[in-house]
């Protein structure tokens, strides 16, 4: 009997397969998942119960001899043999060698039925044979439920299957259907006989043989072994011993079974995990997402106060200062907003702004972008997966509202007044002051001559007067400063919204991480996860 693979990579390759359920299973198939839990839990209890006997069961139809075989093996008569209807009820042991009770215990095969070949007579015959447990099967093809259920039962437990037929049935689809085809992993622990060839021809035994074979290949077994046994005459029966035997003294049938079972459901999982993920950073979709998010936040409306709160506190400094105080009359933008001074943690937890709540084209816009996302994530992943992908991709209603909130306030909308604001509203002073001084210095004049009362001398700037150098000189240099200092408030405006709306990016783009390509990459690392486990579990 050929071993696959190394007995010592058979407890990684079993963590590899439990890791793979609890890191995928959510995703997986999950009859496939329940199955693998069972195999993996009746797998660690055979592995406990130690190598020291080797379970070996008869199994077949109605008729087929198994429990002639079982007999002519054991070499006395222990199962009651019959041709036309069932006569095995329970599973019946035969045990070679002391120490078996733990297994047949966990075989649940009833004590009356369990019989302990020693003999002080043939002991030198049997001990070839020593650790070896045997049992008789019901008949897979009873009419009595509790038959099948009890040959169900056993074969997912026993080390080595022997499946008995005989030249009428061998081609059987209760057979074939109900069985082997489910162990198309199990050729290392599965054995064919053809039992009752006394009843044919040489070239007839040759011919179904043949077909046996050909029959086992399409179940997906073309490597089991086929052994051709007659029961009642003898022959092949000590070719059949002797395969068992050497079965036995291998120990390793445990392993082999363990291994077949674990290839099993290794593959079944499998099938529902993709060869490949694709890159979560590729970025399908991640801007627009983040497009979308920044204008279901309110980003543009944000740069736009930013923008106007800007040009305000600067007209404040640089405007005309007979005109400033109407400026007091517009509201701030910000605080309009209630984004006015955001920054402190405490604030953020506690405050949201007034931004409007994003519209309903707005939220399907972001729907569009977030399955979008999905979409590339999920490319070429199977339907649980990509189904999981979707989920994760959902970034929720309500809650992705309050988180854009928080993103915008999280950011420090606020700054510091720029250096020439206070320069140029000082000389806005200055000029202010000349021409009120000059208004004063020409009303003054008017008074007198409205007096008669001999005018000062007045010195002259060029052709002009000094009062009227500083009247319009303070008015038309008050106005050209408010005009520059607007452009130039202008420009800085347009920075500041550039600088604060790239930081509002970044705020929204965490959302969008934290709530939706995160939990994608999530999804996407456990599917590599997965099929990392399982590719290295046996396969």
């Amino acid at each position: 009997m050929t071993r696959r693979d190394p007995v010592v990579d058979l407890p990684a390759r079993v963590d590899a397969l439990r890791a793979a359920l609890d890191t995928g299973s959510r995703r997986l198939d999950p009859t496939a998942v329940d199955e693998t839990r069972r195999v993996l839990e009746r797998t660690g209890e055979r592995l406990r119960l130690g190598a020291g006997h080797t379970v070996v069961a008869l199994g077949g139809a109605t008729g087929s001899g198994k429990s002639s075989l079982f007999n002519a093996l054991a070499g006395l008569e222990l199962a009651t043999v019959g041709a036309r209807r069932p006569t095995t009820s329970t599973p019946s042991a035969c045990v070679w060698g002391p120490g078996g009770e733990a297994l047949l215990d966990w075989l649940d095969v009833p004590r009356r039925h369990r019989t302990e070949r020693e003999s002080a007579l043939d002991a030198a015959h049997e001990s070839d044979l020593a650790g070896l447990v045997l049992l008789d099967l019901p008949d897979h093809d009873s009419t009595r439920v509790e038959h099948r259920v009890e040959v169900d039962r056993m074969v997912a437990l026993v080390d080595l299957l022997v499946w008995v037929v005989d030249p009428q049935k061998y081609a059987d689809q209760a057979l074939h259907a109900g069985y082997l085809r489910d162990l198309g992993d199990h050729d290392a622990v599965t054995l064919l006989v053809l039992n009752q060839v006394d009843t044919l021809a040489a070239a007839d035994v040759e011919a179904c043989r043949r077909d046996l074979r050909r029959l086992l290949a399409a179940d997906g077994l073309a490597d089991v072994r086929v052994l051709t046994t007659s029961a009642l005459t003898g022959n092949g029966v000590a070719d059949l011993r002797a395969h068992v035997a050497a079965t036995v003294a291998a120990r390793s049938a445990v392993e082999d079974r363990a291994r077949a079972d674990l290839v099993r459901s290794a593959r079944a999982l499998r099938a529902g995990v993709g060869d490949s993920e694709p890159d979560p950073d590729g970025g399908v979709g991640r801007e627009q997402l983040v497009d979308v998010l920044a204008d279901a936040a309110g980003v543009p409306a944000v740069v736009r106060a930013v923008d106007a709160d800007h040009r305000r506190r600067a007209a404040g400094y640089v405007g005309w200062p007979f005109t400033r105080w109407l400026r007091r009359l517009r509201p701030d933008p910000l605080r309009r907003l209630r984004l006015s001074g955001v920054g402190s943690a405490e604030l953020i937890r506690m405050t949201r702004s007034s931004l409007p709540e994003p519209t309903q084209t707005q939220r399907a816009r972001v729907g569009l972008a977030t399955r979008r996302v999905a979409q590339g994530a999920s490319q070429g992943l199977p339907p649980r997966w990509a189904g999981a992908v979707r989920e994760a991709a959902d970034p929720g209603g309500e809650n992705l509202s309050d988180a854009l909130d928080q993103a915008v306030t999280g950011v420090d909308l606020q700054q510091r007044t720029s250096w020439w604001w206070p320069v140029a509203g000082a000389l806005q002073v200055l000029l202010a002051v000349a021409a009120v001084a000059g208004l004063a210095w020409l009303v003054t004049l008017g008074v007198l001559t409205w007096l008669r009362v001999p005018e000062p001398p007045v010195p002259d700037l060029g052709p002009l007067p000094w009062p009227t150098v500083l009247l319009l000189g303070g008015l038309l240099g008050g106005v050209l400063l408010a005009v520059l200092g607007r452009v130039l408030a202008g420009i800085g405006a347009r920075r500041r919204g550039r600088r604060v709306g790239r930081a509002l990016r970044r705020q929204v783009a965490g959302v969008a991480e934290a709530r939706v390509l995160d939990p994608v990459a999530a999804v996407l690392a456990d599917h590599a996860r997965t099929r990392e486990l399982l590719d290295a579990a046996p396969r």
